[in-house]
């Protein structure tokens, strides 16, 4: 004979608890809060490094400025537009560049 068995089985629900996702939004929190910082400090970084190039630039264009003319510049606006462009004479970070005694520097 043949017993037929009623079984309940319970079925397991998949997917995270309410505590699993709190873990989870905590640790990503704390990558946030630790990350935000040092990408503003590398931003600033990045900034100053394109200034320096920049500035670096410029000198170049007051050799070349010096070779044709025959003499240094007075002001950066004297290189402009022959040599350097409106948007050159200053940094992306709001620095402007000047001459002082025929060397390009940062103010």
């Amino acid at each position: 004979m043949r017993k037929t068995m009623n079984r309940k089985f319970k079925q397991k629900e998949e997917g995270f608890t309410l505590i699993e996702m709190l873990l989870v939004l905590l640790v990503i929190s704390v990558l946030i809060i630790l990350i935000i910082p040092n990408i503003a400090a590398q931003s600033r970084n990045v900034q100053d490094t394109g200034c320096e190039a920049q500035v670096r630039m410029v000198q170049s264009q007051i050799e070349a400025y010096t070779l044709n003319e025959g003499g240094r510049p007075s002001s950066i606006q004297d290189l402009v537009p022959e040599y350097l462009t409106a948007e050159q004479v200053s940094c992306q970070n709001g620095e402007s560049i000047t001459i002082t005694n025929g060397e390009a520097a940062r103010e």
